[in-house]
C-alpha cells in the first residue's frame, strides 16, 4: 500500500492512502503530538471531513492495538521469504514453570536455536526483549526459528 506523506509547514505532516473500497483517507499528525483522522471527498481531493480527533496519548493506544497483531504477520511474512525459518506464537500459560521469571531463565535461544522477537502483553507489543524481562501469565511470545525449535519453545514454556 502506498502511503504519501505531505509536509504541512506550521502544522505538521498529513499522511494519505487509498483504502480497499477506493476512499482516500489521511492522518494529520499535528506538531502539539495530537492527531486527526480525515476522508477525502472523491469530487474534490482538497475537502476533507475529519472522521475523528485522537490524542497523542490515545493515538498510542490505538497504535498498539492495531500493531500487536500485525507484528506477528510481518514476522510470518519474512519466514515466507527464507526457506526453513517459521514464525510462531507460543502463550505464557498461568501454569508454566517460567511464569514470573525473567525470559532469560529459559534459555530458549541456546536450547533450540529458536529467538523470541516480541513479547505481546494485552495491547502492548515489546519487541527485541532482553534476558531481564520479567514473563506474565497471559504473554504471548513471537517466536522465530524452525518448526522443530518452535515445538520445543512450546514444551519448554509449558512442561520447562
Amino acid at each position: 500500500m502506498d502511503v504519501n506523506e505531505v509536509l504541512l509547514p506550521g502544522v505538521g505532516l498529513r499522511y494519505e492512502f487509498d483504502n480497499t473500497e477506493g476512499d482516500r483517507i489521511g492522518v494529520i499528525a499535528k506538531r502539539a503530538g495530537d492527531f486527526e483522522v480525515v476522508l477525502y471527498e472523491a469530487d474534490d481531493p482538497d475537502v476533507a471531513h475529519p472522521l475523528f480527533h485522537l490524542s497523542a496519548e490515545e493515538a498510542d493506544a490505538l497504535a498498539q492495538i492495531l500493531g500487536a497483531p500485525r507484528i506477528a504477520e510481518r514476522f510470518a511474512d519474512l519466514t515466507h521469504e527464507v526457506p526453513g525459518l517459521d514464525a510462531g506464537q507460543v502463550a505464557i500459560e498461568p501454569g508454566s514453570p517460567y511464569a514470573g521469571h525473567a525470559l532469560g531463565d529459559a534459555r530458549v535461544r541456546t536450547r533450540t536455536g529458536a529467538s523470541i522477537v516480541a513479547i505481546v502483553r494485552e495491547e502492548e507489543v515489546l519487541p527485541s526483549p532482553g534476558p531481564g524481562d520479567l514473563l506474565q501469565p497471559g504473554d504471548v511470545l513471537v517466536v522465530i526459528g524452525t518448526a522443530e525449535g518452535i515445538t520445543q519453545v512450546e514444551h519448554i514454556f509449558d512442561k520447562g
